[in-house]
């Protein structure tokens, strides 16, 4: 049912259809995917988390006065892309986070934006991408300086942001919001489709994956299955939670928010 996706709106009169937006957020293990994603539904900060699972949620936004049905996928691939169609093919737009303190996410993080490159070449359409370093926080242990970040943002013609999860709730959700915004210039342009979901099974016969034709060997095609998604409640309405990995195909229940997916949060 379409009400899974929505909280009910009060008030009468003409009210707009929000616009609906996926945004996979993909990178490194460690680099803080996870993290981010919390701290942008809850406004909490998590310190531990399973980085093997992988799951989707949605959130009611208001973007520059505007309605927004935002559908975020915390994506769990090995520390290299993986079964990448998945996302490729569900997602608006994408946000790749590489941690700051860490070298080897951030040339991670470039191993994902030449993916995005090419799936932008294949389907001849304009992905809105933005580079996120996180755990600036860290930043004494910094190994990646900002204008590194910059230039690769610049490289791949994206944009680049530096925050905190741990401390910066504002910046988390500036960036957030700015991908629904660069969906919408995009939306202005063209029409926007509504993207597959992508699950791990079997590929379909006759199809050619998109790693293969480019020499990304994990990234492979697979079939079509419904995407697992599930509302966010906020803090106060936080009470039973069933999660539901797409990647596991497994449920399990938490008894309070806090402990979604194993998260200690402070």
């Amino acid at each position: 049912m379409s009400s899974v996706f929505g909280k009910p709106r009060a008030g009468s009169g003409l009210q707009i259809a929000p616009l609906e937006v996926n945004l996979a957020i993909l990178g490194h293990r460690g680099a803080g995917k996870s993290a981010l994603t919390v701290k942008f539904l809850t406004k909490r900060f998590i310190s531990e988390y399973d980085p093997n699972l992988e799951d989707t949620y949605s959130s009611e936004e208001i973007v520059d006065h505007q309605p927004v049905h935002l559908r975020v996928m915390d994506t769990a691939d090995p520390d290299t892309p993986r079964n990448c169609e998945r996302y490729l093919n569900w997602a608006h737009a994408f946000l790749v986070v590489y941690s700051l303190d860490s070298r080897q996410s951030f040339e991670g993080s470039s191993s994902y934006l030449e993916l995005l490159a090419l799936h932008t070449k294949e389907t001849q359409r304009s992905y809105p991408t933005l580079l996120l370093g996180n755990k600036l926080d860290m930043a004494q242990y910094r190994q990646v300086t900002k204008a590194e970040g910059a230039a690769l943002a610049s490289r791949f013609g994206c944009l680049f942001f530096e925050v905190s999860a741990c401390l910066d709730f504002e910046h988390v959700q500036h960036v957030f919001h700015e991908a629904v915004r660069e969906v919408r210039r995009e939306l202005e342009k063209s029409p926007l489709a509504r993207p597959l979901f992508i699950s791990e099974e079997r590929a379909p016969p006759h199809q050619a994956s998109l790693a293969t034709r480019h020499g990304l060997a994990s990234c492979t095609f697979n079939t079509l299955s419904t995407v697992s998604l599930k509302e966010m409640p906020t803090v106060a309405q936080a009470k039973l939670v069933t999660v539901k990995s797409s990647r596991a195909q497994s449920k399990r229940k938490a008894p309070t928010l806090t402990l979604l997916k194993g998260f200690k949060i402070f």
